[in-house]
């Protein structure tokens, strides 16, 4: 088998066993590169230097038996808003073309302290907004599935090189289903984790009560072992928290919430039969069923965008042309600055949140969309609390159909904004959500179903995913 279609786990165990060294493996990976990357885009930026130069300090301790963690020694592709201390992050935007931050995210700080290497930064909506990661200014990303369709978004990228080989393990960021949807998309995996398991420090803010970092991969397994890398109590996050480790319910014991309104109008028939095919797995080996509702559903679509386009544009107001980051050359005053800079440094998708967030938190509007929009996600998180006591796990798709052709979201703001309609409740909820994929449709695009849990159980998704994937 290619070095560049072993899982990372597998790829993990051939360098531990001293059956690969990694520069043969970095070497597979940047010449898979060179050859299909041209046609996907799935990178911004590679890291070979810092690659090398990693694996030099890296291999001694694999050759001496020091293995720091599962997946010392595997190459990470990093979702290019995670800061990286002397390397560029752009969030794929002409705002930040040429910074490098003066540290790392916590983040990077694990995968370096476990030993992994990074391969390059992946390409993603420009600062994480869209689903279809074609807003980056560094050009859209293809579907290695079929290159005609978008990968997804905002972790695009990182989806992307996963399906096509390009990297073995990747970090999205999942706001409202940035993970979790473009893994559907290519047929790959991706954890969104409970907000507070992972640290967001040196994560680029897009909106902070909603963002989290989280592990992309080929199967559950190799999630679980990035994830166990990333999680726990950071002090530089008042809002990262250690993780209770809560043992998995055995899939014979699972009970399997069905959510009627996640199976409504506007779900794809082949979407629909992929992920309750998958639930039928999940009963023969044990699983039951329950029949539930989630009565704020319907509302989860504009509390998400009241909410995230709100602290959207206050996180983005640093952005101004002077600290750091794209400053206008032909600006004559401050004032001039911070128009120009803002006006040329921000793509549309990007000026448009803003636009709605100033509007959503103005005098006179502040009660009637904010305010309403938090007391419907205190609803929400209701919702999902009467949910889980009589259930262990929640099923359902993560998009309502396959990926859609490139420039037909792009076009249709509120097109693209629907197409996270089963993923954004999570994020408001703050519960863990894995994608997984299921099956695929005529056409052969992959469909992925998603699994959401009680806060800080992931490891019950993780057996969930396993017992799924042992059937294929």
């Amino acid at each position: 088998m290619p070095i560049t279609s072993l899982p990372a786990l597998a790829l993990a165990q051939k360098l531990h066993a001293g059956e690969l060294k990694i520069t043969e493996v970095l070497d597979a990976y940047y010449a898979a590169m060179d050859a299909l990357d041209g046609q996907f885009n799935c990178y911004v930026l590679r890291t070979c230097e810092h690659a090398y130069a990693r694996a030099a300090l890296i291999q001694p301790r694999l050759d001496a038996g020091e293995i720091r963690s599962p997946l010392a020694g595997v190459p990470v592709a990093v979702k290019d808003l995670i800061c990286t201390e002397g390397i560029e992050t752009t969030c794929a935007s002409n705002m930040l073309r040429g910074f490098k931050p003066p540290y790392s995210a916590t983040a990077a700080e694990r995968l370096w302290a476990a030993d992994m290497i990074l391969l390059g930064k992946t390409n993603m909506d420009e600062f994480a907004m869209g689903s279809t990661t074609e807003t980056s200014a560094f050009g859209a990303t293809k579907n290695p599935r079929n290159p005609a369709h978008v990968p997804g978004g905002s972790s695009g990228g990182s989806a992307a090189a996963l399906a096509a080989a390009l990297a073995p393990v990747a970090l999205g960021s999942d706001t409202g289903g940035s993970i979790r949807q473009p893994a559907s998309y290519c047929g790959v995996t991706g954890l969104k984790p409970t907000y507070g398991a992972v640290s967001r420090y040196g994560l680029i803010a897009y909106a902070s009560s909603l963002d989290q970092i989280g592990p992309m991969g080929r199967n559950a397994a190799d999630c679980a072992a990035l994830f166990e890398i990333l999680k726990g109590a950071d002090p530089r996050d008042s809002t990262c928290v250690a993780h209770p480790n809560t043992p998995a319910t055995p899939v014979g014991q699972l009970r399997v919430g069905l959510p009627a309104e996640y199976f409504g109008e506007g779900l794809h028939p082949a979407v629909a039969a992929a992920v309750l095919a998958a639930k039928d797995a999940l009963v023969a080996q044990g699983a039951t069923v329950v029949e539930l509702h989630l009565p704020m559903a319907e509302y989860a679509i504009p509390t998400y965008y009241v909410v995230a386009c709100a602290e959207a544009c206050s996180n983005l107001s640093r952005y101004d042309g002077i600290k750091y980051g794209h400053s206008a050359a032909q600006a004559e005053s401050l004032r001039d600055t911070y128009i120009l800079s803002r006006s040329e440094g921000f793509g549309m998708e990007v000026k448009r949140r803003i636009m709605l967030g100033n509007f959503v938190l103005s005098s006179g509007y502040f009660d009637a969309y904010y305010k309403k929009a938090l007391q419907a996600k205190s609803l929400i998180q209701r919702d999902f609390r009467c949910a889980f006591e009589g259930c262990d796990v929640i099923l359902g798709p993560v998009a309502p159909t396959t990926a859609p052709r490139l420039g037909e979201s792009l076009s249709d703001p509120l097109k693209m904004y629907l197409s996270d309609i089963y993923t954004v409740m999570v994020n408001l909820a703050g519960l863990p959500a894995l994608a997984l994929p299921c099956g695929a449709d005529s056409a052969g695009l992959p469909v992925g179903l998603q699994l959401i849990g009680r806060p800080f159980e992931e490891a019950t998704l993780f057996a969930a995913a396993a017992a799924l994937e042992n059937l294929n």
